[in-house]
C-alpha cells in the first residue's frame, strides 16, 4: 500500500495537534480556577476569579526564577503557591497536588498532621483570597516551576512556620 505525501502530511499534522493541544489546553487559566474551585465549596467557600495583574505578578516571578527554580517565595505583596518539578508538570496537577494537603489538615484546631505540610491546600481554600493569577516555566535543567499568587494572601505572620513546611518538589 503506498501513501501519498499529501496523506503523510496530513496525518503527522493531526498527530502534532493531537499532542500539542492537550498539553497547551492544561496551561490555560481556566484549568488553573477549575481545580482551585472544585476544592473550595467543600470548606463553604466562593470560587476564587482569575486576575490580570497578580498573573502578571506570578509570571514576572516565575520568568525571574527559571535559572535555577529554587523554590524560594518572593516576599511580595501575595500569598503564593510553589511547586517544581524535574520533568514536565501541568498547572492543573501543580493545584491538585496543593489540594491533596487536605488530607493533613484538622479544621477544628487549624492545624496540620505532625511532620505534614498543608499551607498550600488552606492557600488554595483560604476565604478571604477571591483573586488567583498562575504562572509556569519551563526551568533551564529542564523541569518546571509553577506559581500560584493570592490575593489577598493568607499567609500571615507565624502561618507560614506552623503551615508551610515545605514547598512541594515533585
Amino acid at each position: 500500500m503506498k501513501i501519498s505525501s499529501q496523506t503523510l502530511v496530513f496525518v503527522t499534522i493531526a498527530l502534532v495537534l493531537a499532542f500539542a493541544v492537550p498539553l497547551k489546553a492544561q496551561e490555560s487559566q481556566q484549568d488553573y480556577l477549575d481545580v482551585h474551585n472544585r476544592a473550595r465549596p467543600a470548606v463553604g467557600v466562593g470560587p476564587i476569579r482569575w486576575h490580570a495583574d497578580v498573573a502578571a505578578y506570578a509570571r514576572q516571578y516565575a520568568l525571574r526564577m527559571r535559572g535555577d527554580c529554587r523554590l524560594i517565595h518572593s516576599g511580595g505583596r501575595y500569598g503564593e503557591n510553589l511547586v517544581g518539578s524535574t520533568g514536565d508538570l501541568s498547572g492543573a496537577d501543580a493545584v491538585r497536588l496543593w489540594v491533596n494537603e487536605k488530607k493533613d489538615y484538622f479544621y477544628n484546631s487549624n492545624t496540620c498532621r505532625s511532620g505534614k505540610a498543608c499551607g498550600h491546600y488552606t492557600q488554595v481554600v483560604w476565604r478571604n483570597s477571591v483573586w488567583v493569577g498562575c504562572a509556569k516555566v519551563r526551568c533551564n535543567s529542564g523541569g518546571t516551576f509553577i506559581i500560584c499568587s493570592y490575593d489577598p494572601p493568607s499567609l500571615r505572620a507565624g502561618f507560614l512556620d506552623r503551615f508551610l513546611r515545605t514547598d512541594v518538589i515533585f
